[in-house]
């Protein structure tokens, strides 16, 4: 079982800057894609950015160019920077570990999630 740990989560005002981070427990950490998705309030969970198990990543569209995913496989984490923050990214954020995802955007993909924490961006 592979288990994760968001933190950095909090309220900030629209145009600010937070990065959160995932901490896994596993031994192959290198061996895992890992992804992040968040769920609005009243919406389903949707796809925000995926880093493959070297340093190939995807974004959704609505982050592209304002939030940049990395990994730290030393620290068996992975990171999230969100720049330029707007009210409509509020919502619950989850990290997510796969082996070798064919779809990465695909949140069917991940079996393992961690608990989530808010990101809250008034205006």
């Amino acid at each position: 079982q592979v288990q994760l740990v968001e933190s950095g989560g909090g309220l900030v005002q629209a145009g600010g800057s937070l990065r959160l981070s995932c901490k896994a427990s596993v031994r192959t950490f290198n061996t895992y894609a890992l992804g992040w998705f968040r769920q609005p309030p009243g919406k389903e969970r949707e796809f925000i950015a995926a880093i493959k198990n070297g340093v190939s990543t995807t974004y959704a569209e609505s982050v592209k160019g304002r939030f940049t995913i990395s990994r730290d496989n030393a620290k068996n984490t992975a990171y999230l920077q969100m720049n330029s923050l707007k009210p409509e990214d509020t919502a619950v954020y989850y990290c997510a570990a796969a082996r070798n995802p064919l779809f990465v955007r695909n949140q069917q993909m991940y079996n393992y999630w961690g608990q989530g924490t808010q990101v809250t961006v008034s205006s």
